[in-house]
């Protein structure tokens, strides 16, 4: 089986086992032009083409003016039109008083600049009619968040594969939810996904990458670690809320 074929297998389990797709469904996905979000658009966009269930696919990519960070919208639009699927592109920030004149009551950030990406893909979604929004988070990233909220927030929780939204009538899918990380960043090689032009220069400098070394020295213990975690977040109920 080659690595192609083993990840779209394991895209299609996830679809089926999570029931991440519903007839006529309108999706959007989060494109951050990172090689999960590429691969993630990808796969629906080739899903979409076998009718059953029928669905259709549009994304959105969020410029932050606050985060110096490039990406090249025209190889998105570009990648975009080759997979049939519409491209919306739009520029935000967030407030700078947050973290400036209220330094006390300052928020990360990461969370200021993650908040202002949902809240646009929230708004899109809803403008457009879509029942759906997808994300390209992958199993590595779910466990990461799981040992992240133990961690530092004392509870066992992470992002679930399928969260179907309270006060508004959409749900959030992560359809690479059993893809693991090394796989998708080798296809990324293989498919000469187009690297982002400039980093984020806050990417170290988050918890997360410490929980990462930690879940590595995890696995050294045991290498069934990553199974162990995933099924004690299913026993729980974690990849799934409604």
């Amino acid at each position: 089986m080659t690595l192609e074929e083993k990840l779209w297998k394991t895209f299609n389990k996830a679809l089926g086992e999570y029931q991440l797709i519903d007839e006529d469904d309108k999706i959007l996905v989060g494109l951050s032009g990172g090689k999960d979000s590429l691969c993630l658009l990808e796969f629906l966009a080739r899903r979409s083409k076998v009718h059953v269930p029928h669905f259709t696919v549009e994304a959105l990519h969020v410029r932050m003016e606050d985060v110096h960070y490039e990406t090249d919208t025209t190889y998105l639009q570009s990648f975009c039109d080759n997979l049939g699927i519409p491209l919306h592109i739009i520029t935000t920030s967030f407030p700078h008083d947050a973290t400036e004149s209220q330094p006390t009551k300052a928020k990360p950030v990461c969370f200021l600049c993650s908040w202002q990406r949902r809240k646009q893909l929230f708004n899109l979604a809803q403008e457009l009619g879509c029942t759906k929004i997808a994300l390209g988070h992958h199993q590595d990233d779910i466990i990461h968040t799981a040992l992240m909220n133990l961690t530092f927030q004392g509870h066992f929780s992470t992002m679930p594969a399928k969260l179907r939204m309270r006060k508004m009538p959409l749900t959030i899918i992560r359809p690479l939810c059993l893809c693991q990380e090394d796989d998708i960043r080798e296809y990324s090689r293989q498919q000469g996904y187009q690297k982002l032009v400039r980093l984020c220069p806050h990417e170290k400098e988050t918890n997360r990458t410490s929980i990462q070394q930690l879940y590595g020295l995890m696995q050294q213990l045991n290498p069934e670690a990553r199974a162990s975690i995933w099924n004690a977040l299913s026993a729980d109920g974690k990849l799934i809320e409604y």
